[in-house]
């Protein structure tokens, strides 16, 4: 029977790998990300399934390699966690999952979006301390009659551009490559037109390594309007955090959102009990409710992780069946 050994199985996701396994998989199922300390729980294993902040590296790679795993898959859009140079070398299959339900991280980035603009976290962490004054801080503008800049108009950000327009709002976009669906509900500008003119800007553009790290940096910053906030809930490598704090701090932007944090490996899963050891983190919290942070739950649905294991269980019957999935990710 074909063994696959899955990490960073919350609780919760335990019943949906067991009720999904159409394929009867025999499934070890790890609560932890995979790391340089826990890679021996692969051994025995044909095959292992990430997901974002497990250790995919050379180092686990070729342990995996010894004990011969041939296919290292991830049920994650993204696949930056593992050493494609590695897999190659060692000739191994990677696959991720290409996409899974929009809504999940589209009704999140509206969500911190509305907070930020609506000024609800200040108003609840008010009224949760006691203090049921009415304060000027709280004065905003309505959603429906403003206008939402989206960064990256794929399938999520397209999806929130629906829902968004769906209410009435004024709905800005930039992507060089806009598909059909997005012309729907997206007026096309360019991206210094969308920062120039919009309340609320979310980012969704994916993350290519050395072409757009920090795109989210002080000039970006400087072109937004002043009571203007910003979502990003796509990758942490796109934002300068020191540039977003001080824009924060210098009153250059009114808010800042994500799902996604700097040095995530070193923060997620982690309860620091109000301790934070990262800098950049502490820093961050430190100007709540100007800054909302959540730990990248954008994909935590039950939809989402329904698609996610889905479309993992079916690259793993394709590869058995022919070689190749549909989802295969090219090797450097």
């Amino acid at each position: 029977m074909f063994k696959i050994v899955a990490y960073g199985v919350r609780e919760n996701e335990v019943d949906y790998f067991k009720k999904l396994n159409k394929y009867n998989y025999d499934l070890q199922l790890e609560s932890d990300m995979l790391t340089h300390d826990n890679v021996e729980t692969a051994k025995g294993a044909d095959a292992v399934l990430l997901r974002a902040n497990c250790v995919g590296d050379e180092t686990n790679l070729a342990k995996f390699h010894e004990w011969g795993i041939k296919y290292v898959f991830t049920r994650t859009v993204g696949y930056n966690h593992i050493d494609l140079k590695a897999a190659k070398k060692y000739d191994m299959k990677v696959a991720r999952v290409p996409a899974y339900s929009p809504y999940a991280v589209a009704e999140l980035a509206m969500t911190l979006g509305m907070m930020l603009f609506r000024h609800t976290a200040l108003a609840t962490s008010l009224t949760n301390k006691g203090d049921f004054s009415v304060s000027t801080a709280t004065f905003s503008g309505e959603v429906h009659s403003s206008t939402v800049g989206i960064i990256g108009t794929g399938r999520i950000g397209a999806t929130e551009a629906q829902l968004y327009h769906g209410m009435g709002t004024n709905v800005l976009g930039y992507d060089p490559y806009p598909s059909d669906f997005a012309k729907q509900y997206v007026k096309f500008v360019s991206q210094d037109e969308l920062l120039a003119q919009s309340d609320i800007v979310s980012i969704h553009v994916p993350y290519f390594p050395g072409q757009n790290d920090n795109l989210i940096d002080a000039t970006f910053l400087s072109k937004m309007k002043k009571n203007a906030v910003l979502v990003n809930t796509a990758r942490s490598q796109l934002a300068d955090y020191p540039a977003v704090i001080k824009a924060i701090k210098d009153g250059q932007i009114a808010g800042f959102a994500s799902d996604v944090l700097p040095d995530e490996e070193e923060v997620l899963g982690h309860n620091f009990n109000g301790n934070i050891t990262n800098d950049l983190t502490r820093q961050l919290t430190e100007l709540y409710p100007k800054v909302l942070l959540t730990p990248h739950i954008g994909s935590y649905t039950s939809p989402a992780l329904t698609d996610m294991i889905n479309v993992s269980y079916e690259n793993f019957h394709q590869v058995l069946e022919t070689g190749h999935t549909d989802n295969d990710v090219k090797l450097d």
